[in-house]
């Protein structure tokens, strides 16, 4: 892994800085998707499927990095993250008259959380690089 990429995804002193990063992508995320027009603007280029997947995948990327603990426990910190950022997503959009909230999207959140985060609790070295604080 380059060094600045090891920095920015191992370096303990950054912990907090990714779970902030990921809250405030995940407020940016709920506004760009309250704007009338905007979610079908963005549809023209990938299928909502596409969008969740990956948006949340990455959410679920800096919440397990941000988070402390064995690869397991950060998995599970991510996953129950994610699966309330995507349900407050949904919650949003069902109170917006031209947005409906979608159990669904919600699911296809949850599942990329699921898969980002045993897929990082696997691959991501537990000694060495990764310090426990």
């Amino acid at each position: 892994m380059p060094a600045f990429l090891s920095f920015l995804l191992l370096d303990p002193r950054l912990r907090s800085a990714r779970i902030k990063t990921a809250l405030v992508l995940f407020a940016g995320i709920v506004v760009a998707g309250s704007i009338p027009g905007a979610r079908a603007e963005v549809g023209e280029f990938a299928p909502g499927v596409v969008l969740h997947g990956l948006t949340y995948a990455f959410l679920t990327m800096l919440w397990f990095f941000g988070s402390t603990g064995s690869g397991p426990v950060r998995a599970a910190k991510a996953l129950l993250a994610i699966a309330l950022m995507g349900a407050g997503d949904e919650l949003v959009q069902s109170f917006l008259p031209y947005r409906s909230g979608d159990v669904r999207d919600w699911m296809v959140d949850v599942s990329a959380a699921l898969l980002t985060s045993t897929l990082l609790a696997v691959i991501v070295p537990q000694h060495g690089s990764v310090r426990q604080r």
